[in-house]
């Protein structure tokens, strides 16, 4: 049987006192609706359709090329919402689901279990539901003698004995498409809020003697909805914790799994060893085997296996095998270590390429820089790469060593073997296998320090 997909996603999100529509607030480095479209891409249907509203050209910018879009022009309610996806779906046989687009933590494989249980209930509508601790503000499940379901009532239209119930709808559904379109044309706005309900569709199937079924999530916290800062911080605890415990069974050891953070679609190769405090964000891919120390964090990088990052910060950058970090080490955009590269503590480098071998242990920045291989940075070493205008290159060849606090003044060439002395300001180009000297000859006067304010005496 054919499935479709609605997902509501046109709300303000009043209570969240943002200027950022409700659903591109972010969960785990990604935005509510983009975690329920993952979700529901993970159902086959023949057609998914968005409902968009407030800020509506914002939300249809993050939407995947192709995604069918609605704009809903007056917040009316949800049914409202639903009914005026009709021109895409009302003629077409089929199943479709119903959900809201501030709902990322519910998963694909719960989706597929509704679909399933749908079918087999041979149902025209199933309702997802959960047992609330606190069914407060949720809409109610009321059921029959027989267990059946009769009907939702929203708190502000529930009575005392249907507010004390327990067991509340999540927002998502799976109807009978023709069905539900038949339904919406006859739902009206009596009620306390003065919208038209989608529940209210149960109740006419309920009349019609339609069979409504439910299925019930076995743990409440996939069904919270966010309509505030603090639903999305639960939101947030809930979702690492899930994409950190699928890490730690698919081979990865994290030492402190409640202080690390890992974004959605994080890619992490087996007997990597993550420990605490550390934070793993946008599209980053970690290979086998890499050792992350206590404080890094990396964004949109790839590192390789057998790589090591200690306490550092790594940024649009890519390690090769072996290479390692830190502590303290800052890299930048657009920065490629080499096989076997180390950078030591608190080295910075920005938009360049280090050669297989190379090494700048300490207290070195490194920008806009092609490096050879087994070069040898010296302590305290610059590349002056930055007019206050433009930017230059710098190019060093393979086994050059570069002496201690040499500042490289950009766009110069370092010569294959060749080799800076300690405190050169290097201007201009450097042969093969030369030597530099680049710094002011050294005067000794003699007895002139006993006339300097320092001076104590023998």
């Amino acid at each position: 049987m054919n499935k479709f997909a609605i997902i509501l996603a046109a709300g303000k999100g009043t209570r969240m006192k943002s200027d950022t529509p409700k659903v591109l607030h972010e969960v785990a480095g990604k935005s509510m609706l983009a975690h329920v479209l993952s979700n529901v891409g993970e159902v086959k249907t023949e057609k998914r359709i968005v409902i968009v509203g407030h800020e509506a050209d914002r939300v249809i910018a993050t939407l995947p090329k192709g995604t069918n879009f609605v704009k809903q022009t007056e917040q009316l309610g949800t049914g409202h919402a639903v009914r005026i996806a009709a021109d895409l779906l009302a003629n077409e046989n089929g199943a479709t689901l119903v959900i809201a687009g501030d709902t990322p933590l519910i998963s694909g494989d719960t989706l597929n279990a509704l679909f399933e249980y749908h079918f087999a209930q041979k149902a025209t509508a199933t309702i997802l539901t959960a047992i609330a601790p606190n069914p407060t503000g949720y809409g109610r499940i009321v059921r029959g003698a027989d267990g059946s379901v009769e009907k939702i009532v929203e708190q502000k239209d529930a009575n005392e004995a249907e507010k004390a119930i327990s067991e509340i709808n999540t927002g998502t559904y799976i109807f009978d498409n023709k069905a539900l379109f038949r339904a919406l044309g006859s739902i009206t706005t009596d009620n306390a809020q003065g919208e038209y309900y989608l529940t209210d569709v149960i109740e006419i199937f309920k009349g019609l003697e339609r069979n409504v079924a439910a299925y019930t999530l076995p743990e409440f916290d996939e069904s919270l909805g966010i309509n505030d800062r603090v639903a999305l911080s639960q939101a947030e605890k809930i979702m690492r914790m899930r994409i950190n415990k699928q890490h730690m069974m698919n081979g990865v050891t994290l030492l402190d799994p409640e202080t690390t953070y890992i974004d959605a679609d994080i890619t992490i190769g087996a007997e990597t060893i993550i420990e605490g405090n550390v934070t793993i964000k946008g599209k980053t891919m970690i290979h086998r085997n890499v050792h992350i120390t206590n404080g890094s964090r990396i964004m949109d990088s790839e590192i390789h296996a057998d790589c090591e990052i200690r306490n550092s910060t790594v940024e649009g950058s890519r390690m090769s095998v072996g290479s390692n970090c830190g502590p303290y080490a800052h890299l930048r955009p657009g920065t490629v270590l080499s096989e076997e590269v180390h950078v030591g503590n608190f080295v910075e480098v920005k938009g360049s390429t280090l050669g297989k071998g190379t090494k700048a242990g300490h207290l070195t920045y490194i920008g806009n820089a092609t490096v050879g291989e087994k070069v040898n940075f010296g302590a305290g070493t610059i590349t002056a790469n930055y007019d206050g205008k433009n930017k230059f290159n710098t190019e060093i060849d393979d086994f050059a060593f570069i002496g201690s606090n040499s500042t490289i003044v950009a766009p110069v060439h370092i010569g294959k073997n060749a080799l800076t002395a300690a405190g050169s300001v290097v201007t201009t180009d450097v042969p093969d296998e030369a030597v530099e000297i680049g710094r002011g000859r050294q005067v000794n006067k003699l007895g002139l320090a006993r006339r300097m304010p320092h001076y104590r005496g023998k």
